[in-house]
């Protein structure tokens, strides 16, 4: 079986932006994690799945590979939004993510599109039609987060990471 990647989202609210940030990467299922971001491309043979992340307590502390949008508000009335888009080559999984954030929905959405289409436009290989997952908060009060992630892997620190 091919690599399995999650798409996870959440949404936080803290005494902090930074509070809220770990609450929504709580809430995504990966707030116990060492984050290393990838770029955007999905390997041959993965299969993306719309399921969240469930962290396992021995994994706390390991390295989570993962794609991330997030973004955060701390004024009242402000908007929070992160998203991922991807498309993904039916046949043998292959693919590309974009990532975007912004304090407005649409305006989250267009960017994913606008990005999917122009990086499809040079590629060769047929990627299928556009997915995205979108999140957002608004603030209220306190900071708010929302974070979207494509997770690939869990990696504890006495394996090389290759």
């Amino acid at each position: 079986m091919g690599l399995e990647i999650y798409i996870t989202t959440g949404v936080g609210e803290g005494s902090t932006p930074l509070a809220a940030f770990d609450r929504a990467l709580f809430e995504a299922g990966i707030g116990n994690y060492n984050l290393i971001l990838l770029s955007s491309v999905v390997p041959i043979g993965a299969k993306i799945l719309r399921k969240q992340w469930y962290a396992e307590d021995e994994e706390w502390g390991h390295r989570l590979y993962l794609v991330l949008a997030e973004q955060r508000a701390d004024v009242p009335g402000e908007e929070a939004w992160a998203g991922l888009g991807w498309v993904q080559n039916e046949e043998d999984g292959r693919g590309l993510f974009v990532e975007h954030h912004g304090a407005k929905r649409q305006q989250v959405e267009n960017d994913i599109e606008a990005s999917l289409a122009a990086m499809c436009a040079y590629r060769t290989a047929p990627l299928g039609p556009p997915q995205a997952a979108v999140v957002g908060a608004s603030c209220t009060g306190l900071p708010v987060c929302a974070v979207a992630a494509a997770v690939y892997e869990s990696r504890d620190w006495s394996s090389s990471g290759q």
